[in-house]
């Protein structure tokens, strides 16, 4: 087992921690606030009784703490202290007798980066079985199925694939390489403490992959406060799960915990009738085994993770005892082993100081086939991030500097084509801050890395936050990105058909993202209410383009040949008309254009126009919680079809809409039941496989997804605590 050092900045590993209760001036528990540290991701959110724990971080000492109908405080937290008594002022200065609840997801005014952070009380908003339906929630980021057979989803960003995102769990690497197309599955909704989410170009401190944005989620960890915490879920489809997380403290030093996940669909469902199932049948098995020590000068954190998962879709005929040869299926087998190290030496008397190393150790192994085409992949992946934090005279100016290394090797084949590389690339990077009167924040950053197969690779990022004042803020934001394609992991859900693959050799893909926002709070009808505009720019000076508008019997895999941008604009206003209630209504507009069959086009499966509203609402006294939300997709463009009738003209989807919903209760201290209910509009693609009744046909294609597969799925589930 490797042994690593790091310190706690951005919520990469915690020292010791902080425990407190939250009441209002009737000494009267406020419930679901939300305390975190300034400047990070490390966050908690207030219990039934008021209480909460939350890991100390080297980065900050200034605990916020923020509640709707109160107002927010920043307190300076001594690094001896270990328990706080918090007391909130109603915002009207009048005792009231009102409901009380936070926000459960917010943007960060004092990150430079436009930054939002995700707290578990968001994610219960719906059933979050994986982090794939964790932002079922969220405006920013688009969740779809990739394909009508195998059951993956994707996320877009900015109007962009999943891929050009970072994703990574506690700041470690996670869904990349051929974790692409079915890593969002990996991690159990019951697992995540918090989600990070960043757009546009984030920091070098954690690579040069994020081309479109970072999101960063943390798991629930050895201190938590629950000492058990179980969840059950049940949908009409048979879809079962079962999530547990347990936590023991050794002694004063040593506290460790399990994440344990199982979930399983056995249940063939075709409610289309095309005699294809709509969802995949599969048997997934998880678990995660993590050890902490603290001490006042150093903190260990070392585990191991295991994921087994096995999915099978197809024909109904592919399922039988002795099915045909020609029955059409496909199979994915997918063993994962990790091993991480997160260990941080402590200055307590030079708090705004660290140093440290993040490592992680990686096999991920891959078979299966899509149709008649066999799959076979391994990746091996190891990933060390040294860094260094202090300041430079006082905190207005600190800097961040460290090294990294990553070895990646791939061995892929499909069909008849190998795909193997191995890269090893040694990189260094340093990251500026400079703050002044809390009126203006700078971070510039560059990052340096020697690449063993594409050379030098520079990375320069750039970040500006001005306060016009209290409740105005302006950012700007600029950054190069960079990373090496895997044409095949990263698009099984293109490859479910009967198209003749042509390919070349692929180069490093090369982008820079301009992006502005103004984010605003301001008084509504004497309410707190808060808008964000922003607008990104994302230039490719190289991609990988996947073309399937040449030919329709044909899929392309090349290199940039011309121009290929996207361009994102949203806007979102949060909004708490009476207490108990928060809603977020959204819109976004998406211009995402690229050089395809020789001229530039709309990218096909992107709806230029989206509206989202979302609403949730929680009685004190009964326990109750009700959540909905409304998602309007605009039309899609589609690629050129295999229909001789629509060959020459350019289609288009039809717009839909969908409505989630849940409730919620609250039994006691210690039990929550829900019942919910996704695409209760009940929309679906009709006929989304083209030649269902003939896979073999040359083309068959079962890749033409814009919308919804599946109709209406209804939902129960039960969440227990143990403190």
């Amino acid at each position: 087992m490797f042994v690593g050092i790091c310190w706690l900045f951005l919520g990469v590993c915690q020292a010791q921690s902080l425990h407190g209760t939250l009441k209002d001036t009737q000494r009267q528990p406020i419930i679901g606030a939300n305390i975190f540290w300034l400047k990070t991701s490390v966050g908690a959110v207030s219990s039934e009784t008021g209480e909460f724990s939350i890991s100390k971080t080297l980065e900050s000492t200034q605990l916020v703490v923020s509640a709707v109908g109160f107002i927010s405080d920043t307190l300076v937290v001594a690094e001896n202290q270990h328990h706080i008594e918090i007391t909130l002022k109603s915002e009207n200065n009048s005792i009231q007798a009102v409901e009380v609840q936070a926000n459960s997801s917010f943007k960060d005014k004092e990150n430079a980066m436009l930054n939002e952070f995700i707290s578990r009380k968001e994610l219960t908003k719906a059933a979050c079985c994986n982090l794939s339906e964790s932002f079922e929630t969220n405006a920013s980021v688009d969740v779809s199925y990739q394909d009508a057979v195998t059951g993956s989803k994707q996320i877009k960003m900015l109007g962009l694939d999943g891929s050009y995102v970072l994703i990574n769990a506690e700041n470690m690497p996670f869904i990349r390489g051929l974790a692409s197309t079915y890593g969002l599955n990996f991690i159990p909704g019951t697992w995540i403490q918090s989600i990070d989410l960043v757009k546009g170009a984030g920091s070098v401190v954690n690579g040069y992959e994020s081309m479109s944005g970072q999101i960063n989620v943390e798991l629930m960890k050895p201190d938590a406060e629950e000492k058990l915490l179980l969840n059950a879920y049940l949908n009409h489809f048979g879809r079962i799960e079962g999530n547990a997380v347990a936590r023991a403290k050794i002694n004063d030093k040593w506290s460790t915990n399990v994440l344990a996940h199982a979930s399983t669909l056995q249940n063939k469902v075709d409610l289309n009738n095309d005699r294809f199932v709509d969802l995949p049948l599969y048997t997934q098995y998880n678990v995660m085994n993590r050890w902490k020590r603290s001490s006042e000068k150093m903190m260990n954190q070392f585990g191991v993770k295991f994921l087994s998962d096995v999915r099978r879709a197809g024909q109904n005929s592919f399922f039988e005892a002795n099915p045909s040869p020609l029955a059409y299926g496909t199979e994915m087998n997918t063993q994962r082993i990790e091993a991480f190290a997160k260990n941080a030496i402590l200055y307590p008397k030079k708090p705004y100081q660290g140093v440290g190393l993040v490592s992680s150790l990686l096999l991920h192994t891959q078979k299966g086939f899509l149709g008649n085409n066999v799959y076979n992949g391994t990746q091996k992946t190891l990933y060390n991030n040294l860094i260094f934090q202090s300041i430079l005279g006082n905190t207005n100016h600190s800097y961040k500097l460290g090294v990294s290394h990553l070895l990646d090797s791939y061995d892929e084949s499909f069909a008849d084509s190998t795909f193997r590389r191995n890269e090893n690339v040694l990189g260094a990077f340093v990251e500026y801050t400079y703050t002044h009167a809390k009126k203006f924040t700078l971070v510039a950053g560059n990052r340096i890395d020697k690449h063993n197969l594409f050379g030098w690779q520079y990375t320069p990022r750039l970040h500006l936050k001005y306060d016009v004042n209290e409740n105005t803020l302006l950012r700007l934001s600029a950054g190069r990105g960079f990373r090496v394609p895997n044409p095949i992991a990263e698009n099984f859900g293109f490859l479910v058909n009967n198209r003749r693959i042509i390919g070349e050799a692929l180069r490093p893909e090369v982008s820079w993202n301009f992006g502005a926002s103004l984010q605003k709070e301001f008084q509504l009808l004497a309410r707190k209410a808060s808008l964000v505009v922003d607008f990104f720019h994302t230039n490719f000076t190289n991609q990988m383009v996947v073309d399937m508008d040449r030919n329709a019997t044909e899929i392309y895999f090349t290199n940039l040949n011309g121009k290929s941008f996207a361009n994102s604009f949203q806007t979102e206003l949060s909004y708490s008309p009476i207490a108990g209630l928060e809603t977020k209504v959204a819109y976004k507009i998406y211009d995402v254009q690229s050089t395809l069959a020789g001229r530039l086009q709309e990218r096909p499966f992107i709806s230029r126009n989206r509206f989202f509203i979302n609403a949730s609402y929680t009685t004190r006294r009964s326990g109750l919680q009700f959540d909905a939300t409304i998602k309007w997709n605009g039309k899609q463009r589609l690629p050129l079809s295999h229909n001789p009738l629509e060959a020459q003209i350019t289609r288009f989807s039809p717009s839909f809409a969908t409505l989630n919903a849940q409730v919620s209760k609250n039994i006691g201290k210690k039990w929550e039941v829900y019942l919910g209910g996704e695409n209760l509009t009940n929309f679906r693609q009709l006929n989304p496989i083209e030649n269902a009744d003939n896979p073999q046909n040359p083309h068959f294609d079962a890749s033409m997804i814009w919308g919804p597969v599946v109709g209406r799925m209804i939902y129960s589930g039960v969440r227990v605590k143990f403190k």
